[in-house]
């Protein structure tokens, strides 16, 4: 007999899954044959990839290993419909029953499995319209250039909101040479070169790890100093969509990947003048023209 939850901050709920072994005993079930599940706790069940919890459970049904399956809200052990319909396939081969507050349902039946497909199909929906609100909500900001997306070194938001360069002159200093060496030098190779040759470090704001927030002096590497350059923020940009979800390159178990370049012809948002641009020279730092030259 298994026990699996799927919980994020609602603590009363999370409570609640637990309670579910008392259920269990009452149902007949033996104490050391209960095994609760909660390795996904905060995890979307949008799919199974990354959830510990969820492909254990599958593997033990189809061991023959369960006979029951409590959940709070079954339909949440899985919220697509792909990986909603191979756990009930898996438990009407194997006998198991899945339970949650509402009653006991045998995949087997006909009218107990469309009961479970209707509770399935009800939670994709359900997320699907979260995340589309979500989204929606996402996007309004960006249309109008309020949405607070991560600030490339060399800017910082102050408590109002407004965005406003680091008053740190020596990072100002490095990225300001940085600029002006590409327009110089013409290649991200001969900069770094350059850089490297003078023992120049370049900025870097940590976004993560223990040293969140502060700024770390790196050695100039091509990877960082094309990301400084084609980053339309020091032209005063405020751009969105510069990376889009592409799914044919998404790697399983990545959430990370998945994710391709677009030209900015095709960027959702691109609003000029958002934020103090980087002088080079007598002109603001020309992001076009930077974008062209790297390709």
């Amino acid at each position: 007999m298994l026990i699996s939850n799927q919980v994020e901050i609602n603590k009363e709920s999370q409570e609640y899954q637990y309670h579910l072994q008392q259920k269990a005993l009452a149902y007949g079930w033996a104490s050391e044959r209960i095994r609760v599940i909660d390795s996904d706790l905060g995890r979307s069940g949008s799919e199974a990839t990354g959830r510990a919890g969820f492909q254990e459970l599958v593997a033990e049904v189809s061991l023959g290993h369960a006979g029951i399956v409590f959940g709070y809200e079954v339909s949440r052990l899985a919220r697509n419909n792909q990986d909603w319909y191979h756990l009930l396939d898996l438990s009407a081969v194997f006998g198991t029953l899945i339970a949650d507050n509402d009653g006991v349902y045998d995949p087997r039946l006909y009218n107990d499995r469309l009961l479970l497909g209707l509770k399935g199909t009800m939670s994709e929906a359900e997320l699907h319209l979260l995340r589309h609100r979500l989204d929606a909500g996402r996007l309004n900001q960006v249309k109008r250039g309020a949405y607070r997306q991560k600030l490339p070194t060399g800017y910082i938001r102050l408590t109002d909101g407004k965005v406003v360069q680091d008053p740190d002159e020596q990072i100002r200093h490095a990225i300001t040479l940085i600029l002006d060496k590409f327009k110089e030098l013409g290649s991200v190779n001969k900069v770094t070169r350059y850089l490297r040759h003078h023992q120049v470090l370049l900025p870097r704001r940590q976004a993560y790890g223990p040293q969140v927030n502060q700024v770390v002096w790196k050695v100039a590497s091509e990877s960082a100093v094309t990301d400084l350059l084609k980053n339309p923020a020091y032209a005063g940009v405020f751009a969105y969509g510069r990376r889009q979800g592409d799914p044919t390159i998404r790697k399983p178990g990545r959430s990370a990947t998945g994710m391709r370049r677009k030209p900015m012809t095709e960027w959702v948002q691109c609003l000029h003048n958002a934020y103090p641009a980087i002088s080079v020279g007598n002109n603001s730092w020309p992001i076009k023209n930077a974008f062209n030259k790297m390709g």
